[in-house]
């Protein structure tokens, strides 16, 4: 078993019976399509890892010690710049991963963006489904929402050169600004 099979199994593992918010879809729909729009980037094999793992440590009982033990250092260190504490508010959650969008690597804004954008892909899908009713699922609603997609938008092009940025930050940013446009 290779390394992204292994955190492919381990991911499964760990998210277990987990539903995507306001969905019957299994949660780790989510994490293989994080993985797979690093993996078509062609982004290291690292970051399509931390693909899988992202939400491990801060939705199941894995640790950071976990990740480092079992996947290495640098995956460890990309799943832990995305990881949210839970302890804190909503909003300082939310301005914290606004600061990490702007002043992170490459690897971690990739990560970022990713996840952003795979969401995004759920909303849509559920908005089509629920109406206005989809907003419901979430603690903070529509505007908060909003508020939250558009900085992390805005703030990931800052400290890139043009000819790094990844095509899927541009799709981001476009359903992004679409879909929060009203």
């Amino acid at each position: 078993m290779n390394a992204k099979e292994k955190a492919l199994a381990f991911a499964t593992k760990m998210h277990g019976e987990q539903k995507r918010k306001g969905s019957s879809l299994p949660y780790i729909v989510h994490p293989i399509e994080v993985s797979e729009i690093l993996e078509e980037a062609n982004l290291p094999e690292s970051v399509v890892i931390s693909g899988l793992l992202h939400d491990t440590v801060e939705d199941t009982e894995v640790t950071l010690e976990d990740i480092k033990a079992l996947f290495g250092e640098e995956v460890a260190s990309l799943v832990g710049a995305h990881t949210e504490d839970k302890s804190k508010s909503w909003e300082e959650r939310k301005v914290h991963a606004i600061a990490v969008a702007k002043s992170g690597s490459l690897l971690v804004k990739a990560l970022i963006a990713a996840d952003k954008l795979s969401n995004l892909h759920s909303l849509q899908k559920d908005y089509k489904e629920q109406g206005e009713e989809v907003w419901k699922h979430f603690k903070r609603g529509y505007e908060k929402q909003k508020w939250y997609y558009l900085n992390v938008v805005h703030n990931l092009f800052i400290g890139l050169e043009e000819e790094e940025v990844p095509l899927f930050f541009y799709k981001f940013k476009e359903k992004a600004e679409s879909f929060f446009k009203k």
